[in-house]
């Protein structure tokens, strides 16, 4: 479904990532893992145009997608939630839900209805606005208003970040859920064992280039991966 292939990119005159090549399948829910600063969400961007590509392919479909525009890459059937908060603070729920479609034609109540009953939390609140809301609440408007556009692969940055243990554990549900109804996740991570465990499969990064991949069960099961990465149990 989607391919990188030699992928090589940046910001300015620097790259980040370096010789980056990862498939993720129709289907999958896939998790990028990794110490801070080792290209995950570079590689996230890179997917979705908005870094300086300087050698490599991406793919999606079939179809070559390098260094096309973010919209195009909408209406293809690509969505991205960025790590940053990214929500219209001063409308309402349902209205940034709504923003989520404004590049598509024709209604939109029946997607919406569809993402209320994924995030009902949000259903009570249609007519809050959207930066009185709790973090954990900004996130999942956030992941729902990409789902509005009903893509076919869904990009997450880090979307437990600074999330209490039981919103993350709802999130992750709820990501599952998505999976399930046939949306398939790319997705990267800093609370790497949870984010595998619901996970198809993996990949590792180091110092912007890929150190380990592979089925999420044996990535959890390795100790070297344990010990460098993922902690005690």
């Amino acid at each position: 479904m989607l391919s990188l292939e030699s992928v090589t990119a940046g910001y300015t005159d620097e790259n980040i990532i370096h010789d980056i090549s990862l498939q993720v399948d129709r289907g999958e829910i896939v998790t990028i893992i990794g110490p801070n600063g080792s290209g995950k969400s570079t590689l996230m961007k890179s997917v979705f145009g908005l870094t300086r590509m300087r050698g490599g392919r991406i793919s999606f479909l079939g179809q070559d997608i390098t260094g096309k525009r973010p919209n195009e890459l909408v209406r293809l059937g690509l969505a991205y939630v960025p790590q940053e908060r990214n929500v219209f603070s001063s409308l309402t729920v349902k209205e940034n839900l709504e923003m989520g479609g404004v590049s598509l034609t024709g209604a939109i109540g029946e997607r919406l209805e569809t993402v209320l009953e994924l995030f009902p939390r949000l259903a009570e609140r249609l007519g809050q606005k959207a930066g009185t809301l709790s973090g954990g609440e900004q996130k999942m408007l956030a992941v729902g208003r990409a789902m509005i556009a009903k893509p076919l692969l869904l990009m997450l940055d880090e979307p437990s970040a600074a999330l209490s243990p039981k919103i993350m554990a709802q999130l992750f549900a709820e990501i599952e859920e998505i999976n399930r109804r046939g949306v398939t996740v790319l997705m990267v991570e800093q609370n790497a064992r949870k984010a595998l465990a619901i996970s198809h499969r993996g990949y590792i990064l180091e110092m912007g280039r890929i150190r380990f991949q592979g089925p999420a069960e044996s990535l959890l099961d390795d100790p070297e991966v344990c010990h460098l990465y993922l902690g005690r149990r």
